[in-house]
């Protein structure tokens, strides 16, 4: 019991000082923040953020009712523009890990596949903050 005491402890004082000192954990919980913020201004009501698969690599950013359909959001967030915009890192790859999250989502939720739709919401960290809803930003390919 004891042990596992110590593991928490371990595991927040690494989060706490990665929050610290890297930029980049920091800009994405900001904007992760905003875009929860944003989507429930919207009318969208957030049932988890950050979900993650027990079996291996996958995680959600936020997952949300709007209306009949279930939403699956990933976040992405830049300073600025310079190098593209936030969206244009969700590529073939990204996409392929969201939808295992989903699914793995969907099964532990017993929710059908036909009420699910994928979302991008776009943060630019300016002032002030840019943000983007793309709505259906993408559909899976085939199934995994």
């Amino acid at each position: 019991m004891l042990a596992l005491v110590y593991m928490l402890a371990d595991r927040a004082r690494d989060q706490a000082r990665r929050r610290r000192i890297d930029p980049d954990f920091a800009a994405g919980r900001r904007g992760e923040d905003l875009a929860h913020r944003f989507l429930r201004r919207h009318g969208f009501t957030i049932v988890a953020r950050n979900y993650q698969r027990r079996a291996g690599a996958g995680e959600i950013d936020l997952v949300a009712w709007e209306n009949d359909q279930l939403v699956f959001v990933e976040v992405k967030t830049r300073a600025t523009s310079e190098f593209g915009m936030p969206e244009e890192a969700v590529d073939s790859e990204k996409q392929v890990y969201l939808v295992r999250a989903a699914r793995d989502y969907l099964r532990r939720a017993n929710i059908d596949w036909d009420a699910v739709r994928f979302d991008i919401v776009s943060v630019l960290l300016t002032n002030p903050p840019g943000i983007r809803l793309i709505r259906d930003a993408f559909r899976p390919k085939r199934t995994l």
